[in-house]
C-alpha cells in the first residue's frame, strides 16, 4: 500500500524515529527476510484499533442487556443491540449446526469473538483511509494461530489421549504413513485461513482505492455494494472454518447429552 495511505499512517509517521528504532531491535523476518520498519507497527495498531471496536460494542450492548425490564422487550428499530443479537444469533446458529447446541454453546466465546473481530476489521475495508488490519498476513495468521490453538486444546481436554491416537489411523500399520500426513493437515489449516482472508480483504481494499481515485462519486457504488458483499462472506468463510476445526476436533465428546 502506498503511504499515507490511511490516517493511521499519518499518525505513526509522527512517530517513525521512535518506531524505526524499535522496528530494528525485531531483527529479520522469517519469511523473506526482510527488515522491518516503522510502517510494519501499522497492521498491530489497526488490529488493536479493531479489538478495541469490538470491546466498545460487546461492553455497549451488555449494559443494555444488563437492564432486564427493557432486555426483554424487543426494540421495534434497528439498534447495536438488535444487530448484535441477530448478528451473534446466526453464528451461534451456524455453529450449532456443524457440532451441536452442547458444544456450540461451550465453545461459543472462541466463535463469536473470531466473527466479531474479523468482520469489524473487514468493514473498515469500505470506509475510505480507515486501515484494514485483516489485508495483512501477519494479523490473519495471527488470529489463524490463535484458532490453531484453542481447537487443538479443546480436543485434547475433550478426547484426551485419543486426540493423538486418532491421527495415527485406525490400524497401527498406517501410523507411519497417516500421522506425519495429519499432523500436516493440521498445520495447513491456519495458513490456508491466514492466506484467504489476507488475500481477500487486500484485493477488496485496493480495488475500493483505486476507484475512489478516479471518481469519488456514484463510479465506486457498484465497488462498494461488491465489497460489503466480500466483507459478509469471508467473515462467513472463516467463522464456519473455525467451527468445522473445533467440530471435528471434539468430535465424538457430549454424546452423553443427547
Amino acid at each position: 500500500m502506498p503511504e499515507h495511505s490511511t490516517w493511521l499512517t499519518l499518525l505513526l509517521a509522527y512517530m517513525r524515529e521512535t518506531l524505526d528504532q524499535n522496528a530494528s531491535a525485531l531483527g529479520e523476518s522469517v519469511v523473506g527476510h526482510h527488515s522491518p520498519t516503522w510502517r510494519s507497527f501499522e497492521p498491530l495498531f489497526a488490529a488493536l484499533f479493531a479489538a478495541s471496536i469490538v470491546i466498545f460494542v460487546a461492553l455497549r450492548t451488555r449494559s443494555r442487556l444488563d437492564r432486564v425490564d427493557e432486555a426483554v422487550i424487543p426494540e421495534d428499530r434497528l439498534t447495536l443491540r438488535t444487530f448484535m443479537e441477530t448478528f451473534l444469533a446466526y453464528f451461534y446458529d451456524l455453529a450449532k449446526s456443524v457440532m451441536g447446541p452442547e458444544r456450540a454453546k461451550r465453545y461459543f466465546p472462541l466463535i463469536g469473538t473470531s466473527a466479531m473481530f474479523v468482520f469489524f476489521s473487514n468493514l473498515m475495508a469500505l470506509i475510505p483511509g480507515m486501515p484494514v488490519a485483516t489485508s495483512h498476513l501477519n494479523i490473519t495468521l495471527g488470529c489463524a494461530l490463535v484458532v490453531f490453538v484453542f481447537f487443538n486444546a479443546y480436543g485434547l481436554s475433550a478426547q484426551g489421549s485419543a486426540y493423538i491416537k486418532h491421527l495415527a489411523g485406525p490400524v497401527w500399520w498406517l501410523a507411519p504413513l497417516l500421522f506425519p500426513l495429519e499432523v500436516l493437515s493440521l498445520c495447513i489449516r491456519p495458513v490456508t485461513l491466514a492466506v484467504r482472508l489476507m488475500v481477500n480483504m487486500a484485493a477488496d481494499h485496493i480495488m475500493l482505492g483505486l476507484f475512489l481515485s478516479l471518481i469519488a462519486l456514484l463510479v465506486p457504488v457498484p465497488v462498494m455494494l461488491l465489497g460489503c458483499l466480500v466483507v459478509i462472506v469471508q467473515t462467513l468463510v472463516f467463522t464456519l472454518l473455525t467451527c468445522i476445526y473445533i467440530g471435528l476436533a471434539t468430535e465424538g465428546h457430549d454424546e452423553h447429552a443427547h
